[in-house]
Order: structure tokens, then C-alpha cells, then sequence
């Protein structure tokens, strides 16, 4: 039976997001963006790596784990699925990143997902420019 660890943050958008980056998504704990952040999806998060909470990251840093992230805006929602590490470290103060690649670092949250910014629905992305817009951000681990 699969163990299976859930934490929910809140952020919100922002104008210039633009999410074009061909690996990686990104949310942060910053309050604005620039136009060359173009892997962030939404900033202002209530969380950022280091903030997630221990049951979570314990699970998320075993082998054979995979994690769900589920972006929420008003009523339309993505789904982006990878896989956990043991060498994550969950220790960034700011920022969360989904990775396409194995690459990880303080900042990393998973590895080999199947989707990056680009990847995006383009109507997602579209709700994700407006700064009024809550963005709910569902991540689940589950290990064996």
C-alpha cells in the first residue's frame, strides 16, 4: 500500500508571466516578476521549498517516490507528474521547481516531469497573467 503526503500552497499571478521555459516551472514566495522569469507561473506563494512540510519532504525524498503537482485557477486545472529523489533538499527559502531533467538543487521539488512551462494550456496561462487570480498549487508524494 502506497503511502501518500499532500501539501497545498497559494500564490497568485502576475503580467508578465509569460511561462515559455522549455524544462522547468517555477513558483515563488516573490512578490513581483520580470519579463525574464520565464519559467514562473505564479509568484507570492504562501510556501516555498524549505516551508513544505517534513512528512512530505521525507516522503518525496524516497526512491521509487512520484509527485503530483495540480495547478488550480477558478475552475480549470493542470496536472504535471514526476518523480522524487533521495538527493533533494527541499532547503530554498523562495522558490519551488519542477524539472523536466534529473538536474536538482536546493530549489528543486521534482525530477523528470512530464511537463514543463511551455507545456502549459495556453487559456491556464492566460488566468495565470492576472494578479487578482489565486493560484491553488496541490502536491502529493506517494512512496511504496
Amino acid at each position: 500500500m502506497k503511502k501518500t503526503e499532500t501539501e497545498t500552497l497559494y500564490a497568485r499571478g502576475h503580467p508578465n508571466i509569460s511561462a515559455k521555459h522549455r524544462t522547468t516551472i517555477e513558483i515563488t514566495t516573490m512578490g513581483d516578476l520580470t519579463t525574464r522569469g520565464d519559467c514562473i507561473i505564479a509568484i507570492g506563494s504562501n510556501k516555498g521549498a524549505k516551508q513544505l512540510g517534513e512528512s512530505f519532504k521525507k516522503l518525496a525524498k524516497k526512491e521509487n517516490s512520484t509527485i503530483t503537482m495540480i495547478i488550480k485557477v477558478d475552475n480549470q486545472t493542470e496536472t504535471i507528474r514526476g518523480q522524487g529523489n533521495p538527493r533533494l533538499t527541499f532547503s530554498h527559502p523562495h522558490d519551488l521547481v519542477v524539472r523536466k531533467s534529473s538536474y536538482y538543487s536546493d530549489r528543486t521539488i521534482m525530477i523528470n516531469a512530464d511537463k514543463a512551462a511551455m507545456d502549459l494550456d495556453r487559456k491556464l496561462v492566460e488566468k495565470l497573467r492576472r494578479p487578482e487570480k489565486e493560484v491553488e498549487i496541490i502536491l502529493r508524494a506517494e512512496a511504496p
